[in-house]
């Protein structure tokens, strides 16, 4: 069964957790054989509890699914709603008392302690109700009660520390990108200052010495050469202030770019290596581009999702970009010159695929060996 993409707040869009997932999903496997397993060996096969039963799967997989993939919010009526197939089933099929129990287990995940707990209270309830109607042995009510709230309160625990992480993470992304966001408004006041008090000290000086270029040669030269002094000064000083403008990290890139487009109303998501390190120009030039991408993405697009995978593979550093707009993306035009001259300039490739309503999607690919790194030193 293919797995959608995770809303964006969903648990796994929040918690960042696949691996607790595939770790979950491989016990439902082993659960669901039991199902079948376990009554066909006591009973025998009948289609009397076989039918009911095969048919509950396919709920039960879409409904589980949907607890970790769709939105928070409806995970009480995903969870409850395998609950709710417990009961149904369990007549025919005493292993049903899986389903509860899993369905009130997941219920902890809502991060809600009330409903949480109310879902274990009512299928405790419901579980005594079926004692008599169904001769179900009256131990199965401790169970439902018991791993109900051990098993639920372990998930709750999880889910409420997953998200202090989450939220902890995002408290650090977003001092690192408003220190990187105080660093270039200072340079750009730098900037401001310094170029308007030079370029009004040199447009002066080019006046006086066009006054004085027939009536005093020598002097008119004199003040050129003053000209030419300032103007070499002040381009190193420009150079200077510009390598700090242009100095940033892609984690701050991928947060600014969360929170522009998340304001406009588009999904953002991002996978980034837990540890990777790039040459600061290379890294300078990629967040450049990066930048110009996501504009394009919140301008030109009419997107819902946007996408930024970012992986290293050996010597080669790759980040893709794609989003599922309008697509249609020309090859020259909305600043792709740029990045094809910012990726050109640190010996990268960069390839668009842009087929008309059908999203766009930008390859990066970066060599990043040794060689290329004393280069650009």
């Amino acid at each position: 069964m293919r797995i959608p993409p995770p809303h964006k707040d969903s648990l796994l869009g929040v918690l960042r957790s696949p691996v607790y997932l595939r770790w979950q999903a491989g016990l439902q496997v082993f659960w669901l054989i039991a199902l079948i397993q376990a009554p066909l060996a006591v009973k025998g096969f009948d289609w009397e509890w076989m039918a009911p039963t095969l048919a509950s799967i396919p709920v039960y997989l879409v409904c589980y699914t949907a607890v970790y993939t769709a939105p928070v919010a409806r995970l009480p009526f995903h969870a409850g709603a395998i609950s709710a197939l417990g009961f149904v089933l369990w007549p025919v099929n005493p292993l049903a008392l899986g389903y509860v129990v899993i369905g009130e287990v997941l219920l902890a995940y809502s991060n809600r302690l009330r409903v949480w707990l109310g879902g274990v209270a009512i299928a405790t309830l419901v579980t005594l109700a079926w004692v008599p109607a169904f001769h179900v042995p009256p131990v199965h009510v401790l169970v439902v009660f018991g791993v109900g709230l051990a098993a639920g309160f372990s998930n709750y625990l999880y889910v409420r520390g997953g998200r202090r992480d989450a939220e902890l993470r995002l408290s650090q992304s977003e001092v690192r990108r408003l220190a990187t966001l105080a660093e270039r408004e200072r340079i750009g006041r730098d900037l401001h200052d310094l170029l308007g008090h030079t370029l009004s000290l040199i447009t002066l000086k080019s006046e006086l010495a066009k006054r004085l270029a027939l009536a005093d040669p020598p002097r008119a030269q004199q003040e050129m050469e003053e000209v030419e002094r300032v103007a070499r000064h002040t381009l190193a000083e420009v150079r200077s202030a510009v390598t700090g403008l242009r100095a940033g990290d892609l984690s701050s890139e991928l947060v600014s770019a969360r929170l522009m487009l998340e304001s406009s109303g588009i999904a953002f998501v991002h996978e980034v290596p837990a540890d990777f390190s790039l040459p600061e120009k290379i890294e300078a030039m990629l967040c450049l581009v990066l930048r110009e991408a996501v504009t394009n993405i919140h301008r030109h697009s009419r997107a819902t999702e946007a996408r930024v995978v970012i992986a290293r593979n050996g010597q080669e550093f790759s980040m893709r970009i794609t989003d599922n707009g309008c697509g249609g993306l020309a090859a020259h035009g909305n600043g792709v010159s740029g990045m094809r001259e910012r990726v050109r300039q640190i010996g990268g490739r960069l390839a668009i695929e842009s087929p008309l309503r059908h999203g766009t999607a930008l390859e990066i690919g970066v060599p990043i060996g040794e060689p290329r790194m004393e280069r650009l030193a």
